[in-house]
């Protein structure tokens, strides 16, 4: 039996069709539940679907965080604070959409065939399990890095901004170490680096997002660098954001 919950009200039903098994059945099914959600989804608050989610691929076994789900359901630029205090009391972070114009230019530096992810085995959650005091003194100055990434963005202050996306690469290196995070990944930062740009993961690696603070004329050094390393530099363009009238009214209540 499978059952999904959300607040008040769950829907349950049962299938003998295995999960693995791509069918018409279970795309029926999935057509079902989308129409579903799409007549009830002003009863289902934004602030809870990214945890709907994260706890359907738990359910499958998928190793997960809520970040991305956050980015999925709201699109756009948005400001995210999963403090303890605030997923304690209300079960889920706070996220405040912010208006997309307030990015500067940002460009995507990925390899076009990777061969080094950064394959070691990271003890960074269990050393935070077990109170190691670096690790956890890092992860909060991790979590204030957005904080302040919101004010700088709304100051319109871009050399913060290029401080502060640095640093968040800093952090993480200095937790993860260099054989965890991969050869290649670092130095897609350090071509960055090179120029003067900000760079930093796009995620736990694979690419990484760039800013010029200089303008265009670093971008281009930023392009020929990149070039001569064997690297891609795309400009990133920001989708906007996902939420209609519904969605922003369930915000409200």
């Amino acid at each position: 039996m499978e059952e999904f919950v959300c607040s008040w009200h769950s829907v349950k039903f049962f299938t003998v069709i295995a999960r693995i098994i791509a069918s018409i059945f279970m795309e029926g099914i999935s057509l079902f539940l989308m129409r579903l959600i799409y007549l009830v989804r002003h009863l289902v608050k934004v602030e809870v679907r990214p945890n709907l989610v994260l706890n359907a691929e738990k359910e499958l076994g998928i190793v997960a965080g809520l970040q991305d789900r956050v980015a999925q359901v709201y699109g756009g630029l948005v400001y995210m604070d999963f403090s303890k205090e605030n997923m304690e009391k209300s079960g889920h972070g706070i996220y405040i959409p912010m208006d997309i114009s307030l990015l500067p230019p940002l460009y995507l530096i990925y390899a076009e065939n990777p061969s080094d992810s950064g394959k070691v085995h990271s003890t960074v959650r269990q050393r935070w399990l077990n109170g190691d005091k670096f690790i956890i003194t890092s992860m909060d100055e991790v979590a204030n890095i957005p904080l302040e990434g919101r004010e700088a963005l709304l100051e319109k202050d871009y050399a913060k901004l290029a401080k502060l996306m640095n640093r968040n690469f800093d952090l993480r290196r200095s937790m993860f170490g260099d054989e965890c995070l991969g050869a290649l990944n670092i130095e897609m930062v350090e071509v960055a680096r090179r120029v003067g740009a900000a760079s930093k993961f796009t995620g736990s690696g694979g690419a990484v997002v760039a800013f010029c603070p200089d303008g265009p004329l670093q971008a281009k050094l930023l392009e020929d660098e990149c070039r001569r390393a064997g690297f891609i530099l795309k400009p990133i363009q920001v989708v906007p954001s996902r939420l209609n009238d519904v969605n922003l009214n369930t915000l409200k209540n």
